[in-house]
């Protein structure tokens, strides 16, 4: 790989700005629309670059092949079941805080990759990065202001949409040999198979009078933050590799934080500052295992 330059990290933030919008944009859909619809549009919207991609460069989508099952699979966890349980979950807490319980995949990937791969055992760093994390997350929870029994079990949700990225991404290793560009656009169509028939059932489109903010951000998270932010992901990990594109997950929570403000002007109270430092530690820690693992 080749060494890093200021244009590779101006990319590098492009992507964690985009990833990071999309916890205020998801707050702003659902004025209008329901979980089901918010997540069936990101599906549909986000599949449009990817396919597009795939039709140009004529790489196979094989999204119906013998492997369907896994693609179906992974599109339930690793987009479904996340989409909707975030947009849910959001509606009843502050964007600021989806943005720091989400940047708890890289600990839970730790977690679950010391039980369900070869190479990913717990070390003495790894586990410290671990506690302090989730130390981190345990402390937000004692947030009255902001988390109280009114939305404690939303917010909840949000953290198992966190837990099923990670899980879809233990399961995206069944098919890793394949193209990303192939995988990612047929569990995107998996994906809307899935949410197709739950948006006729649970959310009938007839229903809405959608207003114009909810309907641009529902666009915006579907093409930008869904698909155009995974073809810039694709891009940094083949130019710059795995270590250098995971540096986003410093960035995230902390852009989510200053939108969520800018944007909607959402409260940022001392236990949010304390409970993002300590998650930002938590992942240095675990990164810097991974880094010293693979020199």
């Amino acid at each position: 790989m080749k060494q890093p330059k200021l244009f590779d990290y101006i990319l590098l933030s492009i992507l964690a700005l985009i990833w990071a919008s999309a916890f205020f944009n998801i707050k702003i859909a659902t004025y209008s629309y329901g979980p089901v619809t918010i997540a069936f549009l990101r599906v549909f919207f986000g599949s449009l670059p990817v396919l597009l991609i795939c039709y140009y460069k004529k790489i196979k989508i094989e999204a119906f092949t013998k492997d369907w099952h896994w693609f179906a699979m992974i599109g339930f966890i690793n987009l479904v079941a996340p989409f909707f349980l975030i947009a849910y979950g959001i509606k009843s807490v502050q964007s600021n805080l989806a943005a720091i319980l989400m940047s708890t995949t890289t600990l839970s990937s730790t977690v679950l990759g010391h039980f369900y791969t070869k190479n990913e055992k717990f070390n003495l760093i790894r586990t410290i990065g671990v506690l302090i994390g989730f130390s981190g997350i345990i402390y937000l929870f004692s947030d009255n202001i902001l988390i109280d029994e009114n939305n404690f079990f939303s917010a909840i949700l949000i953290l198992l949409g966190a837990t099923c990225y990670v899980i879809g991404g233990v399961l995206t290793l069944k098919i890793s040999k394949k193209k990303n560009e192939n995988v990612t656009g047929s569990i995107l169509i998996w994906a809307s198979i899935i949410l197709i028939p739950l948006v006729i059932l649970i959310e009938p489109p007839l229903h809405y009078t959608p207003r114009l903010d909810s309907t641009i951000s529902v666009i915006y998270l579907g093409l930008v933050s869904t698909g155009i932010a995974w073809l810039l992901r694709f891009r940094i990990l083949v130019n710059n590799g795995l270590i250098f594109q995971s540096q986003v997950s410093y960035l995230i929570p902390i852009f989510g934080i200053i939108l969520s403000y800018i944007f909607l002007k959402e409260l940022i109270t001392a236990k949010i500052i304390v409970s993002l430092i300590a998650v930002i530690i938590g992942i240095y820690f675990v990164r810097k295992a991974n880094y010293k693992k693979i020199k």
